[in-house]
């Protein structure tokens, strides 16, 4: 006798479902007998443990908390993790109690974000060994997103923008950081535009959708967290491609004159020359400083001036002849 296939459950038909059509059960796998270890267990390596406190966006003595890697289809989706390496169950009382104090305090933050409807807290513990509570924003008004799938829409629904998504990080560890620890999100930077790009700005302009991960490519088949989350920056290709067409100089209706090989010259020195071949030639009057001359007068003056002596001053000592220096004309004596 053939196994009959299970029927498909009600919530299938449950508006939040996210899928419609045909559907069938997948067959149940028979258990194994020994499950594989998690991530810090046995031989595995603990990605939490050798995560660095700059992959989260705020540390405390004792927590962190840390995002995925890029903006997912959910205005938020933060894990809250322990610094010590241990799971739920072994968590000692005060730690256990900051453990309800953090995530009254968490869900407080991304609530707090313009938006948000409510927070999703959920712990699975399939994929590592260290201690990490899910916090997923559901957004405001979005009541098909509501209940048990709304990890399943958040690898569905389109990414939202990496600015908003760095903004609300941002808030999310300023509001963190009221009651200690040390914040380490940054607000997206503004980017400045020269005054000739600013008319780019009015030009609409079709934006690249951005490549996002989601809940479910992190926690994957095991729910294993992503291992080191950064965050992804840099102008898109299309910001980049107006802003170089925007400052690039218009042509004029004429060329600047191209150097030719081996002289050396740069364009603006030809231009510099060029401006002084326009320039009008100065008056031999301005020249000169007074009324124009020819050779001849400059030179005759030249020779008239070394010819004649020159007149002795008063206060040249005499000579020794007792002569006043005076070269004397032949018939007088220097003496009056």
């Amino acid at each position: 006798m053939p196994d009959t296939p299970p029927s498909v459950p009600d919530f299938t038909q449950w508006p939040s479902f996210p899928f419609e059509g045909d559907l069938r059960v997948k067959r149940l796998d028979e258990p194994v007998p020994v499950e594989p270890p998690r991530k810090g267990e046995a031989h595995r390596e603990c990605t939490a443990c050798q995560a660095p406190d700059d992959a989260y966006i705020w540390v405390g003595e004792r927590w962190r908390v840390r995002a995925m890697d890029r903006p997912t289809g959910l205005p938020m989706v933060l894990i809250l993790e322990s610094r010590s390496h241990l799971d739920l169950g072994d968590l000692p009382n005060l730690l256990a109690a900051e453990l309800g104090v953090m995530t009254v305090r968490l869900e407080r933050a991304i609530r707090s974000l313009d938006g948000v409807a409510r927070v999703h807290v959920n712990r699975w513990g399939d994929g590592s060994a260290h201690l990490h509570m899910w916090f997923l924003a559901r957004p405001y008004g979005r009541l098909q997103l509501r209940g048990t799938f709304l990890s399943l829409w958040d690898s569905i629904l389109p990414p939202i923008s990496e600015d908003k998504w760095r903004e609300n990080l941002a808030l999310v560890a300023a509001w963190l950081a009221e009651f200690g620890g040390r914040p380490l999100a940054e607000p997206p930077r503004i980017q400045w535009q020269a005054p000739s790009s600013l008319a780019a700005q009015s030009a609409p302009r079709q934006e690249q959708p951005t490549e996002g991960g989601s809940l479910l490519d992190a926690i994957g088949e095991t729910a294993e967290p992503p291992d080191v989350p950064g965050v992804v920056s840099g102008p898109t290709d299309a910001a980049t491609a107006s802003d170089a067409q925007t400052t690039a100089p218009s042509a004029g209706p004429t060329e600047a004159p191209t150097p030719q090989p081996g002289t050396g010259d740069s364009i603006s020195e030809q231009e510099a020359a060029a401006d002084d071949a326009d320039a009008p030639a100065s008056r031999p009057e301005e020249a000169t400083g007074g009324t124009a001359r020819d050779g001849t007068e400059v030179l005759e003056e030249e020779a008239q001036g070394e010819s004649a002596p020159s007149k002795p001053s008063p206060d040249d000592p005499p000579t020794a002849d007792g002569s006043d220096g005076t070269a004397g004309t032949p018939g007088k004596s220097g003496t009056p």
